[in-house]
C-alpha cells in the first residue's frame, strides 16, 4: 500500500540540496521522504524523514534513522529511486529536491519520472535557481510581467495558443530534438498556455524558484 499524505510531500534525492532551502520547504509539508541517499541529506539538515525509499545502494548507515522512519527497500531496477518514491506514495503535490544538478544522468532520469506521471500527479522539481512544474494539458499562472518563462516538452506537444508571452506558442509543436521554448518572457502578470485538442505529451513549465507559491 502506498504512503498517503494529505498535503505537500517533499522527496529528497542524492543531488546537492541546500539545508536552509530544505528546511524552508518542509516547514509546512505533510510528508518528507528520502530517495535512497536523500535520507542522509535529510538527517544532515537536522530533519527526520517519514520514510526512506529505494534500493539502498547509496545510503549510509540505516541504523542512524529513528524508529519513526519507515525504511522501504525496493530491489527492482526498472525504475530510479525517485520513481520508486513516486509509485510508493500519494500526495496532492510533490516537491522534488536534489533531483537536478550533480550527475547528468540522474537529472534526465528525474525528468523521465515526471513525464511518466505528470498526467496523474502534480510534481515540481526545485533547485537553488529554478523550479520545473510537470504540466499535462493547459495552464494559467500569475508570474508577473517580465518573468522568465521557459517551456520544455517531455514528448510531442502541440500548443493551440498562449496569452501573455513575448513569443506566442500559437500553433507550435514542440518535442525533444525539435522545437523547444527556452527563455521566453511574460508580457503580462498572468500567462496562459493552451495545448491543442487530442492526446498531448506532458511538458515542463520552468520558472524562477521564487515563483513556487504561484504554481503550487
Amino acid at each position: 500500500m502506498p504512503l498517503v499524505f494529505d498535503g505537500t510531500l517533499v522527496v529528497v534525492g542524492g543531488g546537492t540540496v541546500a539545508p536552509a532551502l530544505l528546511r524552508a520547504l518542509t516547514k509546512d509539508a505533510a510528508g518528507l521522504v528520502g530517495a535512497d541517499s536523500g535520507g542522509d541529506t535529510i538527517l544532515a539538515a537536522g530533519l527526520v524523514p517519514d520514510a526512506v525509499i529505494g534500493d539502498m545502494d547509496s545510503i549510509g548507515d540505516l541504523s542512524g534513522f529513528p524508529a519513526a522512519t519507515q525504511v522501504i527497500r525496493i530491489a527492482e531496477q526498472d525504475s530510479t529511486d525517485f520513481g520508486k518514491c513516486l509509485y510508493s506514495t500519494r500526495a496532492p503535490l510533490t516537491l522534488g529536491l536534489g533531483m537536478t544538478g550533480g550527475r547528468f544522468d540522474h537529472t534526465l532520469a528525474a525528468l523521465n519520472a515526471v513525464a511518466r506521471v505528470a498526467h496523474e500527479r502534480k510534481i515540481i522539481l526545485i533547485d537553488e535557481h529554478d523550479l520545473a512544474l510537470g504540466v499535462s494539458g493547459s495552464i494559467s499562472v500569475r508570474v508577473g510581467e517580465g518573468a522568465r518563462v521557459s517551456i520544455y516538452p517531455l514528448g510531442r506537444t502541440a500548443f493551440a495558443g498562449s496569452q501573455g508571452l513575448l513569443f506566442p506558442l500559437d500553433g507550435l509543436v514542440m518535442e525533444p530534438g525539435g522545437r523547444i521554448g527556452t527563455s521566453n518572457a511574460a508580457t503580462a502578470d498572468v500567462v496562459s498556455i493552451t495545448v491543442a485538442e487530442g492526446p498531448q505529451s506532458p511538458w515542463l513549465l520552468i520558472l524562477d524558484r521564487d515563483m513556487l507559491d504561484a504554481v503550487r
